[in-house]
Formats: C-alpha cells, sequence, structure tokens
C-alpha cells in the first residue's frame, strides 16, 4: 500500500484467498468506475477553457446586451460576433482563404515556368548517387545492405 497503487501494491489480484466475494466486487467496480472516468475525460486536450472561449463569451455578452424576453429583435446586432465563434470553431473563412492563395500561386508558376528547374530523379537523389562510395568518401556498413560497385 506504500506505493500508492491498489490495495495489494500495485496490481490487482482478484483471486486472493484472503478477501471475501463483496470486497472482490467493490474493487472491481472501483477499478470499472475510475477506467469509465479515464475514458470519458478529455486528457488529450490541455486543462482550462477551450480556444474558442473568449469568442463565447462575446456571443453571451452580446445577447445579454442585446435581448431580452420580450424583445428578440436585437440578435441582428450581434452577427459579427457569433461570426468570429464560428470561424474559430470551424476556420472556414481561413480555409478558404489558403486555397484561394494556393490557387494564385499555382497560376502565376503554370503563367512563368522556371528554366532550371530540377527532375523527380534529380530531387530524388539529392546528388548523391552519381558518384561512387570512394569519390564521396564513404565506407560501406558492415551492418547495413549497400549496392557494390560494379567493375566495368
Amino acid at each position: 500500500m506504500a506505493s500508492g497503487y491498489g490495495l495489494n501494491g500495485g496490481v490487482y489480484h482478484f483471486d486472493s484467498p484472503y478477501s471475501s466475494a463483496s470486497s472482490q466486487l467493490n474493487r472491481i467496480h472501483a477499478y470499472l468506475t475510475i477506467l469509465s472516468f479515464f475514458c470519458q475525460a478529455n486528457l488529450t486536450s490541455p486543462p482550462g477553457p477551450s480556444r474558442c472561449f473568449p469568442f463565447w463569451q462575446e456571443v453571451l455578452a452580446c445577447y445579454v446586451v442585446n435581448t431580452s424576453a420580450e424583445d428578440d429583435s436585437g440578435k441582428k446586432k450581434c452577427a459579427p460576433v457569433l461570426e468570429d465563434y464560428y470561424e474559430c470553431l470551424h476556420h472556414k473563412k481561413e480555409a478558404a482563404r489558403v486555397r484561394a492563395i494556393q490557387a494564385a500561386y499555382r497560376k502565376a508558376e503554370a503563367k512563368n515556368p522556371q528554366d532550371d528547374v530540377p527532375s523527380a530523379a534529380q530531387i530524388r537523389r539529392l546528388g548523391l548517387l552519381d558518384e561512387s562510395m570512394e569519390d564521396k568518401n564513404l565506407k560501406p556498413s558492415a551492418f547495413l545492405p549497400h549496392k557494390k560497385p560494379s567493375i566495368a
């Protein structure tokens, strides 16, 4: 128990001859409760408010100031704030802006092609495979496979 993990020092032993069936069931129930908590908890996101929480607060503040129980006409004033909140959640405007920039870049590249563009084979090789191992001052590894130079 000094380790802090469980009743038997770290591992649950449900078949212990010293424990009764009810205590085993209690331990199983506690284990499943803890397990379900960790499965339900979103442990991948950092603790604290979400990235869009400030935008949500602005939306709520706008609704509180501009609407009442009798009059809902003030919702129209909150449309820009609500739009900012949706953009924070979904990034649709940002994605459209990126697509437009990429299309303009591709169009400009198609209009002005470069003369010294390397071929795909040159990019894959990076200029390293044209020379022999001795010219590159490399020793073959005993552990990694390598192509032996052909004698010509």
